[in-house]
């Protein structure tokens, strides 16, 4: 790969928001298939046959997706069109539940040939094609796109990264799922990986028992000075375990020996009380909710990246209501990791930014979007590279 096409800024309308069980942004499919037909229509274009694309980075800018509700989490529907006609009576359709998003997006695409001197030939035929198609259900608004042809070399990287700012560009962080989920089964060996993905998308809370007058206490004991080293190790120890989820079995035994000593008198009653059901907490404990952070520290989000097939495949016109009959067909489901969106200005090196473009994986039953660290193995998104299940309808 010796340079990039960089398309900026596309605004697209009505872009496909739920993919697989995650909803917000779509599927990292749907940018690689954008970029898939543009090379199929180079082979039809006619002067660009020499041209190869060779992945695909997406940078997020801004979205909105169409929802609504106290914790925007209904979609906003509509029925289309608005009336049906049957036997000249007008009747209500239904509702199809879909969920739409707008959004603005620059695609950074891996190119090799030499263009020469057909540069501004090939920037204008592919704005044609970019604001026809489509991308992820979406249409293109923009009333002209910016698209550059950019060497791939390191004097080049700043230009590109103040050319995608303010942006984010999408990760895969497969590696820290598989991380935590082999922590996870340390622990418990019942463990599925489902439980670790999970971890990674759900929003969760758990309860603590109230521990205002427990964390006022030692906060004004190690202010004593004249024990300030023995209660500065209490206190420290206290806010140490505030860090992590709550567990009584999990209490410094530093802390309960100090609190074990202490007589209950009328002065710390109150104290001790919040104290005993800290430790031993029952159904009427009153508690406060904290939200439990994620395995890993970063702008972690549950991501589609392919499909993975659930049924022989089938020779064309076998299966009934297919797209065509000459294309065979294999059943899929959906194939989720963990995605992460790292801000373009922590991009260091032109391997790193390398490092950001997606490309098909094909392995026996599974068809995949990765991002190749190795680049060596990097698979090409033209037809040369691509297999023959490449060209199979999912369903």
């Amino acid at each position: 790969m010796n340079q990039y096409i960089l398309i900026s800024k596309l605004k697209i309308q009505n872009a496909n928001a739920i993919a697989g069980f995650t909803w917000g942004f779509p599927a990292i499919t749907h940018f690689l298939g954008y970029t898939h037909n543009i090379v199929k229509k180079l082979d039809k274009a006619g002067g660009f046959e020499d041209i190869a694309l060779s992945g695909c980075a997406v940078i997020a800018h801004e979205h909105h997706v169409h929802t609504y509700g106290k914790y925007e989490a209904e979609f906003t529907q509509s029925r289309n069109p608005p009336y049906l006609t049957s036997h000249d009576k007008a009747s209500t359709p239904p509702v199809i539940e879909e969920g739409k998003m707008n959004m603005t997006v620059s695609l950074l695409i891996g190119c090799d040939g030499n263009i020469g001197n057909r540069k501004d030939s090939f920037i204008n035929w592919l704005k044609n094609i970019c604001l026809v198609q489509r991308l992820a259900g979406g249409t293109v608004i923009n009333e002209d796109i910016n698209i550059d042809i950019i060497s791939n070399n390191v004097e080049n990287l700043r230009l590109i990264k103040r050319m995608l700012l303010s942006g984010f560009v999408l990760m895969e962080r497969s590696n820290y799922l598989q991380e935590h989920y082999d922590e996870l089964c340390k622990s418990n060996p019942e463990a599925e990986l489902l439980d670790a993905w999970l971890d990674f998308s759900a929003l969760k809370k758990s309860a603590r028992p109230k521990h205002n007058l427990i964390t006022k206490y030692l906060e004004k004991i190690s202010g004593n000075v004249a024990e300030v080293a023995e209660f500065s190790e209490l206190e420290a120890s206290w806010q140490k375990h505030l860090e992590n989820p709550y567990s009584p079995d999990a209490v410094p035994s530093s802390l309960v020996q100090h609190f074990t000593a202490i007589e209950a008198d009328n002065m710390n009653e109150k104290l001790m009380q919040q104290w005993q059901a800290y430790i031993h907490p029952s159904e009427e404990t009153d508690a406060d909710w904290e939200y439990i952070p994620k395995p890993r520290k970063g702008y972690l989000v549950p991501i589609m990246s392919g499909y993975k097939a659930i049924s022989p495949v089938y020779e064309p016109s076998i299966v009934k209501n297919t797209r065509d009959n000459e294309t065979p067909v294999c059943f899929v489901e959906a194939v989720h990791t963990v995605g992460e969106w790292k801000s373009v200005h922590r991009i260091k090196t032109s391997e790193e930014l390398r490092s950001c473009l997606w490309s098909y994986d094909y392995e026996e039953h599974w068809y995949l979007c990765k991002q190749q660290v190795n680049f060596h193995s990097e698979i090409a998104l033209d037809e040369s590279a691509s297999n023959e299940n490449s060209e199979l309808d999912f369903y």
